[in-house]
């Protein structure tokens, strides 16, 4: 017995075009297609998985809100990715502005973070540290780089960053991460 040819999965464009009609089940296609992929780079950058799906959440409820101002739905993709990095980066400055507000000492945090040997049991634990060590530009054309694996072309179509500028923003980011990482190595 032959079973009929596999489903198609409408694409982004199709999908938008039915939730600016008035179907909300396509979005709930959108969010399901992008969901898992998104999540991990929110966690990436924030560090937090508390804020990485607080941050997700904006994201999604931002782009229905707006999704009659996506300019080109073919390219649905690129748009709901830029919303995630502008929540991502938003969510990350007003985390570090709760921080020095908070905090006067960030020697005694750095110190106290690496004296917990718990911390260093594994090496994922190590890169995850030392990704929140980078500065947040840094950080993010690193992920897009080798997590996301986009191109600088991509890349610079995405953050409106130049291309030689991300390329230095990966270089230094893997220096720092070649640094911390030797250095958690021989602590």
């Amino acid at each position: 017995m032959s079973m009929g040819p596999h489903p198609v999965e409408p694409s982004d464009d199709d999908l938008v075009a039915r939730v600016l009609a008035g179907d909300d089940r396509a979005f709930s296609a959108i969010v399901a297609r992008y969901r898992d992929r998104y999540a991990r780079f929110a966690l990436h950058m924030l560090g937090s998985a508390a804020d990485a799906e607080d941050v997700l959440q904006e994201t999604f409820v931002r782009a229905y809100r707006a999704l009659s101002r996506c300019a080109d739905p073919t390219r649905f993709d690129s748009w709901l990715f830029s919303i995630l990095i502008n929540r991502c980066r938003t969510a990350g400055a007003r985390r570090r502005r709760r921080e020095q507000s908070l905090v006067h000492d960030d020697g005694a945090l750095m110190r106290a973070a690496a004296d917990h040997p718990a911390e260093r049991d594994a090496w994922r634990e190590e890169i995850g540290a030392a990704l929140a060590k980078l500065p947040a530009d840094q950080r993010e054309a690193f992920l897009l780089k080798y997590v996301e694996e986009m191109s600088y072309d991509e890349m610079a179509a995405l953050t409106g960053v130049g291309t030689s500028a991300l390329k230095m923003r990966v270089k230094r980011a893997c220096d720092r991460l070649r640094a911390l990482l030797q250095e958690a190595e021989s602590a």
